[in-house]
């Protein structure tokens, strides 16, 4: 392994401590006997690369079990803090990907969209020019757990369909996918809206709302674990008090919720408050935010914006 120009033997540890100025760190590298084979001063910005792709970089300050990585670790540094970037080619990544994603034990059909989808995604936020790094390791793009989580299931499946991504036109497509649909998928510029539920996006032509359900009527994500879901009762009491500590939705005493505003799957595009200081209208996925932030810790949240009320009985 190789960091600050220097080669290392593979069992090596690097650590960073705060250096003498704002922008440099002290590097100290020791081996498995605590022998020191390098404590110097580096900059905030260096990288530790394996000299050969079978070697591996553990990563223990990653809080998880999954803290193996291949290819480069980017270690960035500012101020008190340290981002760590993995570097590697993109079928690589996807080995930590597609298994967290879906289990390798579902059908093969299955996992091979999911591998596809996977390689589009991320393909679509490759800006080579453009800041530190492409995505995220966690839901905010998708799961990728490193080696760890690597399966010969997914590998397999991840080489038969090298470099194979979905199209619109010349372009790679946006390719977003979700665990459960509840039935239908909803029209793209319906989803990624304003804060108060304002139409910002443009329709995507591949992004267009259909049902997914079988002829009988059945969604075919059934078994799934939220499929369907419930919250438990709350008087409107209980409702002020949820909303009231968001000064997004905050109205008061809420005396009512005008849930017209669906999108052609029935979710909410928009949802207004109604109480005694006024009325605020906010977006569906803001109102679900708020509602879950705002809820007892205890209590079941809201999963999504396909819902509506019932009396309590």
């Amino acid at each position: 392994m190789a960091a600050a120009g220097i080669e290392f033997p593979a069992d090596a540890r690097l650590r960073l401590f705060p250096g003498p100025a704002p922008t440099t760190w002290r590097l100290l590298v020791d081996d498995v006997a605590g022998t020191v084979l390098f404590d110097g001063v580096v900059s905030g910005d260096l990288r530790a690369q394996p000299l050969t792709d079978a070697t591996t970089i553990q990563l223990f300050s990653k809080p998880t079990t999954f803290d193996l990585f291949r290819g480069t670790l980017r270690i960035l540094g500012s101020g008190s803090t340290v981002d760590v970037i993995n570097e590697l080619p993109l079928e690589s990544y996807l080995r930590g990907v597609v298994p967290a994603e879906m289990p390798s034990s579902w059908p093969t059909e299955a996992r091979i969209a999911q591998t596809i989808a996977a390689r589009s995604f991320a393909a679509y936020r490759l800006r080579p020019t453009m800041g530190t790094f492409d995505v995220y390791d966690s839901t905010l793009s998708q799961v990728y757990l490193g080696v760890r989580r690597e399966t010969a299931a997914a590998d397999a499946v991840i080489a038969a369909t090298t470099d194979q991504v979905m199209r619109s036109g010349a372009g790679i497509v946006n390719a977003l996918f979700h665990s459960t649909a509840g039935g239908a998928t909803e029209n793209n510029e319906n989803v990624f809206v304003s804060s108060t539920g304002g139409i910002i996006a443009g329709p995507l032509s591949y992004l267009r709302g259909s049902s997914d359900r079988d002829s009988s009527g059945a969604s075919y994500d059934a078994g799934a674990p939220y499929a369907t879901w419930q919250t438990r009762a709350y008087t409107l009491a209980e409702l002020s008090a949820i909303f009231a500590k968001d000064t997004r939705t905050n109205v008061g005493t809420l005396t009512a919720l005008e849930l017209r505003n669906r999108g052609v799957s029935g979710r909410l595009i928009s949802v207004t408050l109604i109480g005694s200081g006024g009325s605020r209208t906010v977006s569906g996925t803001l109102f679900v935010a708020a509602f879950n932030a705002g809820k007892p810790s205890t209590d079941a949240p809201l999963r999504g914006t396909l819902l509506d009320l019932a009396p309590i009985p």
